[in-house]
This record gives C-alpha cells, sequence and structure tokens, in this order.
C-alpha cells in the first residue's frame, strides 16, 4: 500500500494573489502538507504580478520549484506538470488547477484508502463551474468567502462549452494522465465516488485571457493539439456576448443553484455519476484533426 498523504501538483499561472491564499488554505485543511508547484508566466504578465505571486508563494511556506516564462502552448501545462510529478515520487498524486477547490464526501485519507481497497489507481472528480448570483464576472475581495462572493454552482462547462467537465483528482505515481488532467488513458474512476471540483474561473479578468487564447491560438502565436481550447473560450464569449455581459443563470440547461465548499450538492453522487458516465468529447472533422472518440464506461468494471 502507497502512502495515504498525497502530494499536490499545479501549475499556477497569473492569478489574483489572495485566490492563491485561499487555495493553499484549503488545501491544507484537506490534509495536504507537501505543495509541488511551477509558476508559468504568458508575456503580457507584468514583472511586479509576477513577484507578489512568487512572494505570497513563500509566505505561504511553499517554494516554487520551477518558474517558466514565454507563450503559453497547449502541451506547457502538462510539461511542467509531469516534471512536478516526476520530482515529487512515490505515491499518490493530487491534481489541481488554482482555480479549482475539490470538495470529497470523507477525509481524503479515506478516500485514498477506498481507492487502494478497491484495486484503483485513480480517483474521479466533475466541474462544479461556480459564478456570482448576477451572472457578472466579479472581482473577489480577498477580505470575504468565496462561498459568498460566487454561490451558484453549476454545469456550464460541458452543457455550454462543450468541455471536458471530468477530472483525475487524484492519481498513483505511475500512472500517465492527460492533458488538462481529465482522462488517464485505460483506467476508470470509480463512478460512485466522484468529487466535486469546484471551478472558480468565472472571475474578472477571464474574458480578457480567453481573447488572448483565442487571438494566439488562432495565429500560432500559442500552438494548440485541437481546436477544442479555442472553440470553448470561443462559446462563453459569445454566450457572454449574447446575455449583455452575464452568464444566464436562469438557463435551465446549467442547472446552477446555491451550492458551498462546506458541504456536498444535494444528491451529488447520482448527479455526478450521470454526467461523467455518459459525457462524450465533441468530434472534430476539421482538416488536420483527428475525431476523438469517447470511453466506454461502466460501473461494474475495475481498472
Amino acid at each position: 500500500m502507497l502512502s495515504a498523504s498525497p502530494a499536490l501538483i499545479a501549475v499556477v499561472g497569473p492569478v489574483e494573489p489572495p485566490l492563491l491564499a485561499a487555495w493553499v488554505r484549503h488545501y491544507q485543511r484537506l490534509g495536504i502538507e507537501r505543495f509541488l508547484i511551477a509558476f508559468h508566466f504568458p508575456e503580457h504578465v507584468p514583472v511586479q504580478q509576477q513577484h507578489e505571486l512568487q512572494a505570497i508563494s513563500r509566505e505561504l511556506g511553499i517554494a516554487p520549484i520551477r518558474t517558466s516564462l514565454g507563450p503559453w502552448h497547449e502541451h506547457t501545462n502538462t510539461l511542467l506538470r509531469d516534471a512536478l510529478r516526476h520530482q515529487a515520487g512515490t505515491g499518490w498524486h493530487l491534481l489541481a488547477d488554482t482555480d479549482e477547490f475539490q470538495q470529497y464526501p470523507v477525509p481524503l485519507n479515506e478516500v485514498i484508502a477506498q481507492a487502494e481497497d478497491s484495486g484503483r489507481r485513480v480517483v474521479g472528480g466533475l466541474m462544479l463551474d461556480r459564478i456570482a448570483a448576477s451572472g457578472r464576472l466579479t472581482d473577489w475581495r480577498p477580505h470575504g468567502e468565496l462561498d459568498t462572493a460566487y454561490p451558484f454552482g453549476g454545469h456550464l462547462t460541458h452543457r455550454l462549452l462543450h468541455g471536458d467537465p471530468r477530472k483525475i483528482v487524484l492519481a498513483r505515481h505511475d500512472v500517465t494522465v492527460s492533458s488538462g488532467n481529465h482522462r488517464a488513458p485505460g483506467l476508470r474512476p470509480d463512478a460512485d465516488r466522484i468529487c466535486a471540483v469546484h471551478h472558480f474561473k468565472w472571475r474578472s479578468g477571464v474574458l480578457d485571457d480567453l481573447r488572448r487564447r483565442v487571438q494566439h491560438f488562432s495565429t500560432g502565436t500559442w500552438q494548440e493539439q485541437t481546436p477544442a481550447v479555442r472553440d470553448e473560450a470561443s462559446r462563453l464569449l459569445s454566450h457572454v456576448d449574447q446575455h449583455g455581459g452575464v452568464i444566464n443563470t436562469s438557463d435551465q440547461r446549467f442547472a446552477f443553484r446555491r451550492v458551498s465548499l462546506g458541504r456536498l450538492p444535494y444528491n451529488w453522487s447520482g448527479e455526478a455519476r450521470s454526467i461523467f458516465t455518459t459525457w462524450r468529447p465533441h468530434v472534430w472533422n476539421q482538416p488536420g484533426f483527428e475525431t476523438m472518440e469517447a470511453p466506454t464506461h461502466s460501473s461494474s468494471r475495475k481498472d
């Protein structure tokens, strides 16, 4: 049996320093003691902001393993993440972006013990997109709670953006994880034990980030593997343009409702299982891109 205390692995971009601090505290409360992070800053990020993030990281007791500068190619995160995983060594690795706050039904050591007892090498999560009650992409004030600023949770990523809402949240050191931590090829998480990944992406400044992403991927300044990321960004930008600069919280497809980091949403297990086992990737028919086929899921099979 491997150690039940996972190392947290993350590639950190130009987020707000208070969000980074809240993220670290969240995972410390879950029992994380080892944080292996790498910063990556594209060309547009001011040097002062870079220094502020590095400083807050050290104040939190986390010395970044590496700081990377330059274009944010689609493969950049994967290369940095895998280098961090290699340095982390044997055991379980917790994988989380800095806008992702994982929520489990039982303590983390029990989650890992359940996976080990069932012979599984990964644990899965499902994105729960968090937004302001108004639907506006607002600033988060560091003196307030994320739950208060972004009280609604729903399924924006896959029902509007056609993005993959599935996540590999925990993986053994010897498991290969795909780009974006969405899949572990050849392995299936237990669909009856899917954690909630509260996704606090939809904040002030994200629209500029998405426009920059579309521009750089479209021109080839940033390299992409498929048009999926660019297409997801375009869908969100189109949606807010059509709704006066806000996310339409009344659209029933998204199932927005009040949620909290303190308690799993009502009937989360059934809701997450349904989405996790039925979601299928968008099929691309553009020249130069291969069709992406969805894996077949079965709750009766293990890894």
